[in-house]
């Protein structure tokens, strides 16, 4: 204890001029000159850098003024974020080429022809994760040396690049975590790691305001940040990515290559030499100033959903770099104190060590671009297929979604001229595009679409599969010939639909439900009191003249049920907004099936649905499916923290919905009450370790494989110590995509047309099936890997057991899942089982023991 004393009063006093010294040019090389013209943070914001953490506002303020006083520097509006806090860039480079800059930009359209005096591109991006703010600091001493320094050298690194700072690319959460540590930091500094500033609440300034790791949304563009940077990041087209972070305040700093053996084989082996070519810069810069760091362990370049991976199938070069943090002002770590300033100091080190090998070795940086574009027609030839094949018949929102995002990462889709015959099956021209693999973002088309199961190493820092297609249900299928395949000359773009005129007189109206906004429909329709039935059966009934066939789960609006004034048009309306077909049925007298008189269509319950979060709920899970029920389908969800729960009335709600985490701590009268709410009527949703939680308490009538099971699948008797860390990989599912076979017939699965239904999980919860009729809505399929990495012990050991049980509970009804249904927003495949749950989740009946 007297040592640790005398170790921290050491390094307060090494600190100290960190502690004080906030000036920007202290962050800054030595001996350079300034032009006073341009105003230093302490200028604008009122205190230096460092001093207490800045918040976006007064970062932009700062970042704004140096524009506006610089010939240097450009200033872009990318867009809004959800809290609508301008999402911004800064282009830095000389005055003449800022003055070519459109013409520069308009050059980049075609990267496969550089020339030796086209500028290179530096692309440097700060703090994704809004409470790793030593980046975000940092990009204002960055950008302050970039305008004002009078330096040759800095002229030279202007002349011949444009620089691009994204000085915070998550401003929502940035604000999170700034309110969090300004309320709690006290006048003295306190370095206890104990202490409160370090320790935020359940929702952190990581993400964004949805709870959505931006950091993984490059690839999945579920998120409006990302989206709003996408088009600008390509019409840059950088050639190499900084992306600047923090980990955890033991560590050190750590600079990419990461782990060599968890690269993903489509990164190009010269952008790994190109990645440990600019680490010895960043070495060199380090050393310089005696600081810590590593490469090549903890961290890898597998997933493409991040700011450090996604560059390297672009034709880029992406560096992750990762600071000690202080999580506040100053914390006390193994290496002694860690301040917000040397973190600062760290990353503007880092920041200028890119810049500078860059630019010296700028004629590598572009051939690397160069070759990488005019290589990736030759690879496509290599492959035993020509492209894929892309078909959604009832759904046009899954499919367009598709297409959009697609159109984002700049890859060209082509709808069929005409119908394509290809294995057996006729593909239509209407809802069939064809994706060829021979076009510049070859590389991303793999990325998106590819299965893979088996790897070099195990072992992931994230998901191991995240197959674009396979997450939002849509058909594909990979072709290898291309005889008659006719194509539409140009590649897809967004354009509005055309509306259909429907009449306001019919005697009912009916929409199908496998459109994916069906349930946004069906809300606001009941928010305008119309009221609403599903079929539980299909029916057939004249529509314009013809017979028309409707499935179990169409919603139908009967003139005889409603009361609201001018309904027809409040329907007609919503339903062209969402662009869902409307038919309109003159007859309760069907062709074939249920009659619109029959018991069998259901009156559908308005509700009112109740989210449990709070410390030890998952926030991610919490924000999927927020972000999916209330921004998808605008549907009002209500979270409360758990320990809240005691003293909600919960008759007030129809659901309650529990994502992964630990409701351990929920005190007896508080399941009581959660008891007999849910046999009184209410329906209670579990996932993951929420479901297993209601096992445990026996109100899910099913038992979870214990972790003994699981670990008697695997033989350790032949082990050495050194297979430890490999154990682990191989006992973990960390993010794979896995089939199922779903019973259509059950009112959970309306909706869906195929009974093989992908589903995500990242978890080795195995829930077994109940031996009761009608409980088990769908299973897991024998040798049901679909894409990531899973041990085989693991996957036979899922074969046949539940993804998803629901069964009655006196009123009430229990459903649970193991699996992680709305996953990153962009699993639209599985996210329609909750708003099923939602509307459908009385529509069934299914009784376990007497």
């Amino acid at each position: 204890m007297y040592l640790r004393r005398i170790t921290t009063l050491l390094f307060t006093l090494i600190f100290t001029s960190f502690l004080h010294a906030a000036a920007v040019t202290e962050f800054l090389p030595k001996n350079h000159t300034y032009d006073t013209s341009i105003p230093t943070p302490h200028n604008i914001i009122g205190f230096g850098l460092g001093e207490k953490h800045v918040r976006y506002d007064q970062l932009l303020s700062y970042m704004t003024a140096v524009s506006n006083k610089s010939d240097r520097i450009v200033m872009t509006e990318t867009g809004k974020t959800h809290q609508f806090r301008s999402q911004v860039l800064f282009t830095i480079s000389s005055p003449k080429n800022l003055a070519n800059l459109d013409r520069i930009l308009e050059k980049r359209k075609n990267v496969s022809n550089q020339s030796k005096n086209d500028p290179l591109v530096i692309w440097l991006g700060y703090s994704v994760h809004g409470d790793e703010l030593s980046g975000a600091n940092a990009s204002m001493a960055v950008l302050y040396h970039l305008a004002a320094s009078t330096d040759k050298q800095v002229k030279q690194w202007l002349d011949d690049t444009v620089i691009v700072i994204e000085p915070s690319i998550n401003p929502d959460g940035m604000d999170r975590f700034v309110n969090w540590v300004t309320d709690h930091r006290g006048s003295t500094p306190n370095a206890d790691p104990n202490h409160i500033e370090h320790h935020q609440g359940w929702r952190r300034g990581r993400t964004n305001h949805f709870g959505f790791d931006l950091n993984r949304d490059w690839l999945l563009l579920s998120q409006v940040e990302t989206r709003n940077r996408m088009a600008y990041f390509h019409q840059y087209q950088p050639h190499v990515v900084g992306d600047f972070h923090e980990m955890g305040a033991d560590k050190s700093y750590f600079f990419q290559p990461g782990v060599p053996s968890r690269t993903n084989p489509l990164t190009p082996k010269n952008a790994i030499e190109l990645t440990h070519l600019l680490a010895s810069y960043h070495a060199k810069a380090l050393d310089k100033k005696n600081r810590l760091y590593y490469s090549e362990e903890n961290f890898d370049d597998f997933y493409y959903g991040k700011g450090s991976t996604y560059p390297d199938i672009n034709g880029a070069v992406g560096v992750l770099f990762e600071q000690a943090t202080s999580r506040g002002m100053q914390i006390d770590s193994v290496n002694g104190l860690v301040t917000l300033e040397y973190g600062i100091q760290n990353q503007v080190l880092t920041s200028f060590s890119t810049i500078q090998g860059a630019w010296e070795n700028r004629e590598q940086f572009k051939k690397h671009q160069t070759t990488f574009y005019k290589n990736a027609e030759k690879l496509a030839k290599k492959e035993k297929f020509s492209g894929y094949l892309v078909t959604e018949s009832n759904d046009n929102y899954r499919l367009t979604q598709l297409l959009q995002k697609l159109k984002l990462h700049q890859i060209n889709a082509y709808q069929l001229k005409d119908d394509f015959r290809f294995e057996g099956k006729i593909f239509k021209k209407a809802d069939t595009y064809y994706v060829p693999l021979a076009q510049p973002k070859y590389r991303t088309i793999k990325a998106l679409f590819e299965q893979p199961t088996t790897f070099k190493d195990n072992t992931f820092y994230d998901v191991s599969g995240w197959t674009l297609p396979l997450a939002m249900n849509i058909e594909f299928h990979e072709v290898g010939r291309t005889w008659g395949l006719k194509l539409r000359d140009n590649a897809w773009k967004n354009t509005k639909p055309n509306q259909i005129s429907v009449p306001e007189n019919a005697y009912a109206y009916a929409f199908e439900w496998h459109h994916f906004l069906a349930p946004k429909l069906l809300n606001q329709l009941m928010a305008n009191n119309i009221v609403a039935k599903v079929a539980t059966k299909p029916f057939t009934s004249q529509v314009a003249g013809i017979n028309q066939a409707f499935n179990a789960g169409t919603i139908v609006v009967l003139a005889s049920n409603q009361e609201a004034q001018q309904w027809q048009k409040i329907l007609i309306n919503i339903a062209a907004q969402n662009n869902i077909s409307l038919s309109a049925i003159y007859s309760g007298l069907t062709s074939k099936g249920i009659d619109l008189g029959s018991g069998s269509f259901h009156l559908i319950a308005p509700i009112n649905v109740l989210l449990i979060g709070g410390k030890g709920v998952s926030e991610s899970e919490t924000g999927e499916v927020k972000f999916y029920l209330d921004d998808t389908l605008n549907i009002p969800v209500s979270v409360i923290e758990k320990e809240r729960l005691g003293k909600v009335n919960l008759n007030k709600y129809s659901h309650i919905l529990m994502v992964d985490g630990n409701y351990d701590s929920l005190s007896a009268n508080t399941v009581l009450n959660l008891e007999i709410w849910l046999n009184n009527g209410g329906v209670l949703f579990g996932q993951k370790k929420a479901a297993k939680w209601l096992s445990e308490k026996d109100i899910l009538k099913t038992q979870f494989v214990h972790k003994g099971q699981i670990d008697q699948l695997f033989d350790t008797s032949s082990l050495t110590y050194a297979d430890k860390s490999d154990l682990a990989a191989r006992k973990r599912i960390a993010g794979a995509i896995f089939n199922t076979k779903i019973d259509l017939t059950h009112p959970l699965a309306f909706g869906y047309q195929n009974n093989e239904l992908p589903v995500f999980r990242n978890n080795n919860l195995i829930m077994n099936p109940i031996e009761y009729p009608f409980v088990n809505v769908s299973t897991y399929s024998d040798n049901s890997l679909l894409s990531g990495y899973t041990d085989k012990n693991l996957v036979n050991r899922l074969a046949q057991s539940a993804s998803l049980i629901a069964h009655n509970a006196g009123k009430g009804r229990v459903i649970a899942t193991t699996d992680n249904l709305a996953f990153r927003g962009y699993w639209h495949g599985t996210a329609k089982l909750l708003s099923n749950t939602l509307f459908f989740g009385k529509a069934f009946s299914a009784k376990v023991g007497n």
